[in-house]
């Protein structure tokens, strides 16, 4: 959703680029820049204007720092201001002291509030905390059964009392409910309205005054840019929230809301929802979505990705058929799949330092248009060729009858198999030297089976070690080996929590 802001912050950059020293002079062009990205990112003006005028002050005042280039200091600055516009640093939901933890979810229809609410649990749930979905909003129609769905999918039960019943009664009796099976966490799932009217504040202050929630969380739609800000400011004016949940991260909206909540509403945004899928929420953690803003990626969600699908033990396992070259089309197929459950091959290479603009759209669709191919080509495998390529390699009958079965040409197959073993040799190379255990590279990047490398990337991702971040090398992370929701407590004491 950034592409657009982060193109234009890059336009700033280069009118300092060449420059001896920040100067007034040489820094009203990037300035000028800097504000253009933000009205046209749909930023309210008022928090531009301030933030403009920060960053102005900021630079004007800021030392010349030796080996250090002029663009990089701004950038700097710039990166500093938009963490401290965001909120500074990741508010957690809040853990009452006596359980349940209760949660009021708020907000119009449309924004995606009752699928939230699932998400929440689900997030919960990784958390190892317990959690009870209450469904009040008995006026929308299959609301009700589309929470009753959302908890049946993620195995969190739903309290609900029909659509006859009053909404502040469907609360008390759902936290009572959740007292007596010892659950941590109510979310309360209220109803919304197509824009604000007294009737929905009312029943959402009987609610609140109802169950004294912990947390009142105000999911807002972040295509609606700036006033996503504003509708936050007013529910925080007539009924008191504590956070926001901005969703639809992961659509064309242009950025302004991610930018303008916190200091219109004065309220911090807690989560985000990247994506449909029940799994697509994230805490909102401003300095890396200030990094993700100006380009530079985020490594550390990347490696909270691939930690809850790697499991230890298969890492471990991996690890040991890379070291002795036994890594095979099963091993293969399996990191594909991981990569898959982490997310769209863009939304990967956006969190990547350096990559987010180093690809165009027509590419990243030819890796994952490749990544297909090379599937069904394996799909269309025996058993025992997919655990001994060399099969393949010494027996041409067997590549024509996997072009037949898989619908690809003979050549096609062929250096599937010839790639395939090229990368073999070269990941034995590679685990030898440390890399990330359980990963393996990533499938489909430069030099995997049938990509021959991403265009216009050489045969490889730059510094990266033919890994993914975090391994083949990268400071910090060497020998990391993610884990999944089983090893969670293992994590901790190996202190992956503090990544």
């Amino acid at each position: 959703m950034f592409e657009a802001l982060s193109e234009r912050f890059e336009s700033a950059w280069k009118t300092l680029r060449g420059q001896d020293k920040i100067s007034d002079s040489n820094i009203k062009e990037a300035l000028r820049e800097v504000r253009r990205a933000l009205l046209e990112a749909d930023v309210s003006l008022n928090v531009v204007k301030d933030f403009v005028a920060d960053v102005q002050e900021k630079a004007q005042g800021a030392e010349v720092v030796s080996g250090v280039a002029p663009d990089q200091q701004f950038i700097k600055i710039v990166y500093d201001e938009l963490v401290g516009l965001m909120g500074d640093a990741n508010e957690p939901l809040a853990d009452a002291d006596r359980p349940p933890t209760v949660v009021l979810m708020a907000g119009l229809q449309g924004t995606g509030k009752t699928t939230a609410a699932a998400k929440l649990a689900l997030h919960l749930r990784k958390q190892e905390r317990s959690a009870m979905l209450v469904a009040t909003d008995v006026y929308r129609p299959a609301a009700v059964d589309q929470l009753i769905t959302l908890g049946k999918q993620i195995d969190v039960p739903v309290f609900e009392m029909g659509t006859d019943a009053n909404p502040v009664d469907i609360a008390k009796a759902g936290i009572a409910k959740a007292k007596a099976d010892g659950v941590d966490t109510v979310i309360v799932d209220t109803a919304g309205r197509l824009q604000i009217d007294q009737d929905m504040m009312a029943e959402l202050e009987q609610v609140k005054t109802a169950i004294s929630p912990d947390e009142v969380l105000l999911v807002v739609d972040a295509m609606t840019g700036q006033e996503a800000a504003t509708l936050t400011h007013t529910f925080h004016e007539q009924i008191g929230i504590t956070g926001a949940i901005l969703t639809k991260m992961d659509g064309d909206s242009r950025g302004g809301a991610a930018l303008s909540i916190r200091q219109i509403s004065g309220k911090p945004i807690k989560f985000i929802g990247i994506g449909e899928k029940v799994e697509a929420l994230q805490p909102f953690y401003p300095d890396r979505m200030a990094s993700r803003i100006l380009g530079m990626g985020d490594v550390l969600t990347l490696v909270e990705k691939a930690q809850e699908e790697v499991d230890i033990a298969d890492a471990e396992q991996l690890q040991a058929k890379i070291l002795e070259a036994r890594f095979d089309f099963n091993d293969f197929l399996k990191q594909t799949r991981l990569m898959k459950n982490m997310g769209s091959l863009s939304g990967i290479m956006k969190l990547i330092p350096g990559m987010s603009n180093k690809l165009s759209a027509d590419q990243l669709q030819q890796g994952e248009t490749q990544l297909r191919r090379c599937e069904a080509m394996i799909n269309s495998m025996t058993k025992q060729e997919r655990e001994d390529p060399d099969l393949l390699a010494n027996s041409p009958s067997r590549r024509r009858r996997i072009s037949k079965g898989s619908g690809y040409a003979d050549r096609e197959v062929s250096k599937l198999v010839s790639d395939f073993q090229k990368m073999r040799s070269m990941m034995q190379q590679m685990g030898q030297g440390g890399g990330m255990p359980g990963m393996g590279g990533m499938p489909g990047m430069g030099g995997f089976p049938g990509m021959g490398g991403f265009p216009g990337m050489g045969g490889g991702m730059p510094g990266m070690g033919g890994g993914m971040p975090g391994g083949g090398g990268r400071p910090g992370f060497r020998g990391y080996s993610p884990g999944s929701k089983k090893n969670k407590k293992k994590k901790k004491k190996k202190g992956f929590g503090s990544l």
